[in-house]
């Protein structure tokens, strides 16, 4: 049936854009004046919230992202759920230096639970043995894959990032149909995007006070998926109330999506996107820093969407209705949160 050849090419969409879609990612700012790392005004007591790295001290991050989703396709409702969860280790390879410092991530585990019209797909790095299905072999290849990435402690930038070219060559050995589509969305821009979060979230620059406003922007073209901009606005809202060594940040965000439009179909993809209005809402969160560690200690992220998307198949045109709830939450620890298995690192 049409929605269910629909289905399959937009389930590799919703999985790639899993893994680098846009969160955040640093704007350049005026920069204000050197000020004192405390200071008393009418906004009260400033805090320099900045990140401290020390060569070959490596820290540890879960990100797990959960996604429920209807797709109504010529009156056909297609739920699906999904619940990704990645392992990072971050090693930086040299402390900082001319506010730079270099970095290594690498994906150490990978976690994937999807459901769709209950057909279910499940793939656990630390648990493989269910994992015979042409997908598992798409999510093993992501495990270990590394990057080397280089931050601009100023604007708390990714400038350069190493380790596409390997990235890109294990997943095509995995799944060779899908070189062209992985090829035009993961491309340094991406990766980029995808290493940014985490660190760019926090206004660096410049001590700031309780209720102090920056904003931020973010913008991806991914080619046949189409492209993507993210406006942020972040809000200090002072000292966490159930723990005080924890500075609080509010973010609010909105997303707007543009469809490749007439551009030629590409990228392997068995559908087209020709046009869609998407509109994002109740997009907000909170990002929990710890000044004394010099890192994000935890965030969590709700975001809403919905709305049509004109798809073309084979020469038909389809409307799609998309409404789709999206939660995230990171977790920073100084030990690996995974244990050794045989599918293990």
């Amino acid at each position: 049936m049409l929605y269910r050849r629909l289905l399959g090419g937009l389930l590799a969409l919703f999985v790639l854009t899993g893994v680098v879609a846009p969160t955040t990612a640093q704007k350049d700012e005026k920069k204000d004046e050197k000020k004192d790392e405390k200071k008393e005004d009418k906004g009260g007591e400033k805090v320099k919230l900045e990140w401290k790295f020390k060569k070959g001290v490596p820290f540890y991050q879960t990100m797990k992202t959960t996604t429920n989703q209807t797709m109504n396709v010529m009156n056909n409702d297609v739920k699906q759920t999904q619940t990704q969860t990645f392992y990072f280790k971050w090693t930086p390879t040299e402390d900082p230096k001319d506010d730079k410092v270099t970095i290594e991530q690498e994906i150490i585990s990978v976690k994937m639970d999807i459901d769709i019209g209950n057909q279910k797909i499940s793939y656990d790095h630390q648990n493989p043995k269910d994992a015979n299905h042409p997908l598992g072999e798409f999510f093993k290849a992501l495990v270990g894959s590394k990057f080397t990435l280089t931050l601009d402690l100023k604007q708390m930038k990714v400038t350069d990032i190493k380790g596409r070219d390997e990235f890109v060559g294990k997943l095509v050995k995995a799944n060779p149909q899908m070189r062209p589509l992985l090829e035009q969305i993961l491309s340094d821009d991406a990766l980029k995007q995808m290493a940014e979060p985490t660190f760019a979230a926090v206004k660096s620059d410049a001590p700031i006070a309780k209720g102090e406003k920056w904003k931020k922007n973010t913008k991806l073209n991914m080619g046949p998926i189409g492209s993507y901009e993210n406006d942020y606005e972040y809000t200090y809202d002072g000292k966490d109330e159930k723990d005080k060594k924890l500075d609080k940040i509010k973010v609010t965000t909105t997303l707007k999506y543009t469809a490749p439009g007439d551009a030629p179909a590409g990228g392997g993809l068995p559908f087209k996107i020709k046009s869609a209005q998407l509109t994002s809402k109740n997009a907000e969160g909170n990002i929990y820093f710890n000044a004394e560690a010099g890192r994000i200690e935890r965030s969590e992220m709700n975001v809403d969407l919905d709305g049509t998307l004109s798809i073309e198949i084979g020469g038909q045109t389809t409307e799609v209705k998309l409404t789709q709830k999206q939660t995230s939450e990171v977790k920073t620890e100084d030990k690996s949160p995974i244990t050794a298995a045989p599918g293990g690192p």
